[in-house]
């Protein structure tokens, strides 16, 4: 599959109207294979993850070509590939039921719209469910919900043992994985450093909604004719295989197969360092920061 130019931007008016300000002669994304140290097409992405059980693909969630390329590799991956599934961030576990309602036809789409919580900028994602529901794909709703999240922001993890079962059912299995190193790092830095940082609850809050994507992920990905999961979150929970990718492999066997991708705009597209981005993932996508973002 060659997505030109004109394909990506005719997609992306699909997702959303934008206007574009992209020269006739510049690419609006750019794809690049950290071990091989080569840039490549969208269609030898599509054939490099083949051997994957799990693709994250990591954004910035108001990139316009980010939607864009996330819709274009869901359908690539479905007809390439058998047993294909899509695993979202941007919808809750309590509303998994709504969602696959509305997959299987029960419900109308203006009663899940009206059912299920749904991100502000959920048309950026809707095509992509539109897909799987016309498709027959299975979709996973991953993320915590944020009444959960936000009570251990207020009072820490522990307070999560005062749930009931159904409610725990929602969320990953307790004791939740603080993660240590690296990604404490990272989050400490991106609050402003430790008095910032509400004696590390928030950080707590942050390990749920990455345990939680995970575990759901892994019971999804053994699910009847799942062979291949396409998970969509913010890229800071999937690069340097931190976050989400790290918590799942509390769940999964070392045989599963994982690929991120971090895709963001930068101000260097023109002459892009490699090099400084080579950690972030398996493959990098740098989009034409020159493009409208969706909000």
């Amino acid at each position: 599959m060659n997505i030109t130019k004109a394909a990506v931007i005719c997609t992306a008016l699909f997702i959303r109207t934008f206007t574009t300000h992209a020269q006739a002669d510049r690419s609006l994304y750019i794809i690049y294979d950290t071990e091989r140290k080569a840039e490549i097409t969208f269609a030898e992405l599509t054939a490099s993850i083949g051997h994957a059980d799990i693709v994250f693909f990591g954004e910035e969630h108001n990139d316009s070509i980010a939607h864009v390329l996330q819709f274009e590799l869901l359908k690539a991956m479905d007809e390439r590939y058998a047993g294909v599934a899509l695993s979202m961030e941007m919808l809750v576990s309590d509303d998994q039921l709504v969602l696959d309602e509305y997959l299987s036809g029960l419900i109308t789409e203006r009663n899940f719209n009206k059912d299920a919580v749904l991100w502000n900028n959920y048309t950026d994602y809707r095509p992509m469910v539109e897909y799987a529901r016309e498709n027959g794909l299975p979709v996973l709703a991953a993320n915590a919900p944020s009444r959960y999240t936000n009570r251990v922001t207020r009072s820490g993890l522990e307070s999560l043992n005062a749930l009931d079962k159904s409610a725990k059912h929602l969320l990953a299995p307790l004791p939740i994985d603080t993660l240590t190193g690296r990604y404490h790092e990272k989050f400490t830095a991106l609050m402003g450093g430790h008095e910032s940082m509400g004696g590390l609850k928030i950080y707590q809050s942050q390990n749920l909604w990455d345990a939680t994507m995970a575990y759901r992920i892994s019971r999804f990905s053994k699910g009847k004719n799942i062979q291949k999961v396409l998970h969509l979150n913010g890229r800071f929970h999937s690069d340097e295989r931190l976050g989400t990718v790290a918590q799942l492999r509390n769940y999964v066997s070392r045989r599963t197969s994982v690929v991120t991708i971090s895709c963001f705009p930068d101000n260097g597209y023109n002459e892009p360092d490699w090099e400084s981005f080579s950690h972030l993932g398996d493959f990098i996508i740098l989009t034409d920061p020159v493009i409208p973002k969706t909000f």
